[in-house]
């Protein structure tokens, strides 16, 4: 996808990993047609990386396990953290594609 792009991305269902002071990587999953994507998300709103998973299962299994927790889950964080809203849309990220080039993923 070209940069800045619009990203449909249909799941509400936030992940949240804080990667810095004031900074946190999104996750959304999203199904369509037997695929199962995460999209990876900027606090801005710029998605900058995808995975692709054979089940929901395994996609929110790979995410525990490198950090992220699903956002509904967590109410101290949703006290002082607000989720990055639509319209999506590709953003590069300044170390490019730190999750599926297995940079920064188990």
């Amino acid at each position: 996808m070209p940069p800045d792009e619009h990203v449909p991305i249909l799941s509400r269902d936030y992940w949240f990993k804080v990667v810095e002071m004031l900074q946190q990587n999104w996750a959304l999953i999203d199904t369509t047609e037997g695929a199962v994507v995460v999209w990876f998300i900027g606090d801005t709103s710029g998605v900058f990386d995808e995975l692709g998973f054979p089940t929901v299962v395994e996609a929110e299994g790979a995410l525990r396990r490198n950090g992220f927790r699903r956002y509904a889950d967590d109410a101290k964080a949703q006290e002082f953290i607000a989720v990055p809203e639509p319209p999506f849309r590709r953003q590069p990220h300044p170390n490019g594609c730190i999750y599926s080039s297995g940079q920064f993923w188990e």
